[in-house]
């Protein structure tokens, strides 16, 4: 149990990061039918005129439908202001009808996958519409928690099984990945009840946990040959720097260098917090694989 100078200040962290105004996007595209399958775009502030990067956002929040893109609105609106052309995908999440107090349950298998996979196989088309001055040759995906889990994800397509709907026949043209605390390692995440043992929900239970692995985990699907950085607080209460830690040294041992980057004194929220120096340090790993 953490103590309560540390509980004090993850709720503040996160206390801050949601006390931003959410930031209205430019432009909102349809990849589905379904409400959830929609992709806000932010245009760059600051670019000269010149095309700028794409970055390609994906939500945390347990992968639970009381999570939405709104809380990251900020964060793009942050990274809009930096001189990137933002995607900020949203997706089906699981839950949406319990009572007050109770946990919901944590996505759904198989439409959270679909909807990620359908999300950036329809970007590059959706973002030459919505956002003329963005260069999709240069994309980076970033992700927050279990959005963090998603960018992984959605970089490693081309290693998933071969029986995997999801599956592509190669590596997705992109510039690289920034995993923000991400939920990478799911046996790690499932020893440490991370958000509730929200991974073993996702898979779908205790019955198919095992079984789909291989089609979800991120620590199972390297090496992806994609510039991959994770960055990370070591004062993280929600998703522990030792899940961070167990996938940087699992992309080792298949021979692939992830970066690891660790902020002392940072827990979970900062990495999104416009107003905090870690979410500065997180626009500065992707400008360097963006530009």
């Amino acid at each position: 149990m953490p103590d309560d100078a540390a509980a004090a200040r993850a709720a503040a962290e996160e206390e801050s990061a949601f006390s931003h105004a959410p930031v209205d996007p430019d432009a909102t595209t349809s990849y589905g039918t379904h409400p959830d399958q929609v992709i806000d775009f932010y245009a760059p502030r600051t670019t000269g005129g010149l095309p700028a990067p794409l970055v390609v956002v994906l939500h945390g929040g347990a992968w639970r439908a009381r999570y939405d893109r709104r809380h990251v609105t900020p964060f793009a609106g942050f990274l809009a202001d930096r001189g990137f052309a933002v995607a900020n995908v949203e997706y089906r999440r699981g839950g949406g009808t319990e009572p007050e107090g109770d946990t919901p349950p944590a996505g759904r298998w198989p439409d959270t996958f679909e909807d990620v996979a359908a999300a950036l196989d329809a970007l590059p088309d959706l973002a030459r519409t919505a956002l003329p001055g963005a260069d999709a040759r240069r994309t980076v995906l970033t992700g927050h928690s279990a959005g963090g889990h998603l960018a992984l994800w959605a970089a490693a397509r081309h290693v998933l099984p071969a029986d995997s709907p999801w599956r592509l026949p190669e590596a997705a043209p992109l510039r690289g990945v920034v995993a923000l605390a991400p939920i990478a390692d799911f046996t790690t995440a499932e020893e440490l009840a991370v958000c509730e043992h929200a991974s073993l929900q996702l898979l779908g239970g205790e019955a198919h946990f095992e079984d789909r692995l291989p089609y979800a985990d991120p620590s199972r699907l390297l090496p992806t040959g994609i510039a991959t950085t994770v960055v990370q607080g070591r004062a993280d209460l929600v998703v522990p720097e030792a899940v961070a830690e167990a996938y940087a040294d699992t992309a080792a041992k298949a021979g692939e260098t992830v970066g690891l980057t660790l902020l002392a004194d940072v827990g979970h929220f900062p990495l999104i917090d416009p107003s905090a120096d870690a979410c500065a340090v997180v626009a500065e790993e992707i400008a360097q694989l963006a530009w």
